[in-house]
């Protein structure tokens, strides 16, 4: 590591002490496989994500803090867990919006960090949703 990389990593405690004061690092691109693609998809942006491009097979979506879920299309059935959990600003809301679009999700649970419930999407996968405990500017 050179000096200039040791003066701006986290343990220094300098990596925030510009005008801006988000982490230097964040999450690129998740991915998601799914079986049911056109639901899955309107699942995705009612959940709040936004649309960056779609061609049938394979799309992008993009979360708070720019992080982009790459979906793509697969023929087989597979029920699972995904490897990512989701964090929203209010949970009650988010549980009552999938509620009232016709998904059924777990009662919400409290935990020793998170509050937090699970949903399965149309392609069969179940998404964990978290409460926030966001620590200053994302």
């Amino acid at each position: 590591m050179n000096q200039s990389q040791a003066s701006n990593s986290p343990d220094s405690g300098n990596f925030l002490s510009g005008k801006d004061q988000r982490p230097p690092v964040w999450v690129g691109h998740i991915s998601l496989e799914t079986n049911n693609f056109d639901l899955t998809l309107e699942f995705l942006k009612l959940i709040g994500m936004r649309l960056v491009t779609s061609s049938g097979s394979f799309a992008v979506l993009e979360l708070r803090g720019g992080t982009h879920l790459v979906l793509r299309s697969v023929t087989e059935s597979r029920t699972s867990e995904v490897s990512f959990d989701l964090m929203v600003e209010d949970l009650e809301a988010q549980h009552q919006d999938l509620v009232e679009h016709g998904y059924n999700p777990s009662a919400i649970h409290k935990g020793k960090i998170h509050r937090s419930f699970e949903v399965t999407e149309p392609g069969g996968n179940k998404i964990q949703f978290n409460s926030s405990h966001v620590v200053g500017i994302v």
